[in-house]
């Protein structure tokens, strides 16, 4: 190996170390930033939390590679900033980071991999090379879009699951004298532990209406954040019963009921799919072992005995 390949690949880890710890940065929830900016703080100053720190450095570091992935209209008009708001991504640092940690894996992974197989002495040529190279650079450029997809999928799920013990609780609430307000507050402080995500999203709701925001408008708002059809369908009960008059908390029992009904039904779909999931791995995997363990030593003893009988018999 040479020494330009060495330098080569020692660049291109440090590259790809960046990007990686970049990431974990601007994915790994931070409650001290949040604190800090309830305090009245930016959070980047010296005694900012580490991963913030973190975060800012990449974001300025990558910032002007970032935009060579970064959408034409822009981030705040792209698809992709709803998806940053699905996921609880909030900092607005995030932008920067991502599409520079995006950039930096689209041309650090296929420099790896030719530097990687330059040194094995083994690389291919021609078409082949270039397929891998594409490859690696896809990977690159789409793995990180999938990691965001997951977080989207796992806080919604969250939100999900949690949503119909909220909604009992609210009811509890309301029919105690609490207002909507109070009692969002009260199932927001209680379902710290159990769902942090609705919690925090709920905290947000009772800020902009404390902020003089019209409650429907904030509601809404809850439900582009959280981007679940359950929310929404929350919103659409409370805007109704108060333009019709109807008790909200009635109205809370009823939908909180559906919900755990519709909850129980996804959780029997997917157990109905665990048949069909295990087929694969039983036709390629546990049925050849478990022929292997039953027909082995019957056809050992039939290598043995009888073709050898066979055999002096002719």
């Amino acid at each position: 190996m040479t020494t330009l390949q060495l330098m080569m690949l020692a660049l291109v880890f440090l590259l790809v170390m960046m990007a990686v710890l970049g990431l974990g940065a601007l994915l790994r929830p931070n409650p001290a930033r949040k604190r800090l900016l309830e305090l009245g703080g930016d959070g980047r100053g010296p005694g900012a939390p580490l991963g913030e720190r973190l975060l800012q450095t990449v974001a300025g570091l990558t910032r002007p590679i970032g935009k060579l992935s970064m959408p034409e209209e822009g981030f705040e008009k792209s698809s992709i900033r709803l998806r940053f708001v699905h996921a609880g991504i909030r900092s607005p640092l995030a932008a920067s980071a991502f599409f520079g940690i995006k950039t930096l894996l689209t041309l650090g992974l296929p420099l790896l991999g030719f530097a990687a197989l330059a040194a094995s002495g083994q690389a291919p040529r021609g078409e082949s090379l270039m397929l891998a190279l594409l490859l690696l650079a896809a990977l690159g450029y789409y793995g990180p879009n999938v990691v965001l997809a997951r977080l989207v999928m796992l806080r919604q799920r969250e939100i999900f699951e949690s949503f119909p013990d909220a909604l009992d609780l609210m009811t509890v609430c309301m029919e105690a004298g609490l207002g909507t307000e109070a009692a969002m507050l009260r199932v927001a402080d209680d379902l710290q532990l159990k769902s942090a995500a609705l919690a925090d999203e709920m905290r947000l709701v009772n800020l902009e209406l404390r902020a003089g925001a019209d409650r429907e408008r904030a509601l809404r708002n809850l439900a582009i954040r959280t981007g679940v059809e359950e929310v929404d369908g929350f919103v659409t009960m409370i805007a109704q019963a108060e333009r019709f008059g109807t008790s909200i908390a009635a109205s809370l029992r009823i939908h909180a009921e559906m919900l755990r009904t519709r909850r129980r039904q996804r959780a029997e779909e997917a157990a109905a799919k665990i048949a069909l999931k295990l087929l694969f791995p039983l036709i390629f995997c546990i049925f050849p072992s478990l022929m292997v363990v039953l027909m082995g030593p019957a056809m050992i003893q039939i290598y043995r005995v009888l073709l050898p009988t066979m055999g002096g018999s002719n």
